[in-house]
């Protein structure tokens, strides 16, 4: 099966998480494509459309296909977190 061009992962932020605070990608992209952890542990999460959603124990060093705006403090335990886009 043939990789769409969409599918690449051309960058990539650290993430601090924050209650508050919406991620900020650049030249106007508005969410991730995919999460990586350094760490294992629970990811809290604002995806794109808005709902929160807590990912329990997600693996380190694997790419989490989702679409997030911000990565919340509050109930988040894995760490070195990256947003890829």
């Amino acid at each position: 099966m043939a990789q769409r061009v969409d599918d690449v992962l051309t960058g990539g932020i650290v993430v601090t998480p924050s209650d508050t605070v919406n991620l900020t990608f650049p030249n106007g992209t508005a969410s991730s494509k995919a999460i990586y952890v350094d760490v294992s542990g629970n990811v809290s999460a604002v995806m794109e459309d808005g709902n929160a959603l807590t990912f329990t124990g997600l693996a380190a060093g694997v790419f989490h296909r989702m679409s997030v705006k911000r990565i919340n403090s509050t109930g988040t335990t894995a760490t070195g977190i990256k947003a890829m886009y």
